[in-house]
């Protein structure tokens, strides 16, 4: 399609929005891979660095299996746009559930984390897509489990 329209910055929300709504509902991947760049993907986590959307995939269904009753709140979504791409700085409440065993309950994690996406245009679908994910800090709410 190659569409080299500018992002805007709804746009940009809007792919947040959606991106954290299909997290907390544990969307199935064939929803989610759509939203990132099938190149040069390289998304950066507290616990992983990821390369491509192989990496993603296997990381997904790790994490679906370990946290539950996920909510994602989108406190903050400030776009740069730039030609070609928008440098993106989010700010996120994260609150899940997990269960590690042998414990006798599950033990609640509530933080903000703070990232910065990139996000461009695809040039297949015209819609934008995250090429780079980087969880920056987390900051832990009093009384939350820690990771």
């Amino acid at each position: 399609m190659n569409d080299t329209k500018a992002l805007t910055e709804e746009e940009v929300r809007l792919l947040a929005k959606d991106w954290y709504h299909k997290l907390d509902i544990h969307a199935p991947m064939m929803e989610l891979l759509p939203m990132l760049a099938d190149k040069d993907l390289k998304m950066i986590f507290p616990e992983a660095t990821l390369d491509g959307l192989t990496g993603f995939e296997g990381w997904y269904q790790g994490v679906t299996r370990i946290f539950f009753d996920e909510v994602h709140t989108v406190k903050s979504v400030d776009a740069e746009i730039g030609p070609g791409q928008a440098d993106v700085k989010v700010v996120v409440r994260w609150e899940a559930s997990r269960w590690l065993p042998p414990a006798a309950r599950s033990d609640r994690i509530v933080l903000d984390a703070f990232q910065t996406w990139g996000v461009k245009r695809s040039e297949d679908t015209g819609l934008p897509v995250i090429v780079s994910y980087i969880v920056d800090a987390l900051e832990y709410c009093e009384g939350s489990a820690r990771l």
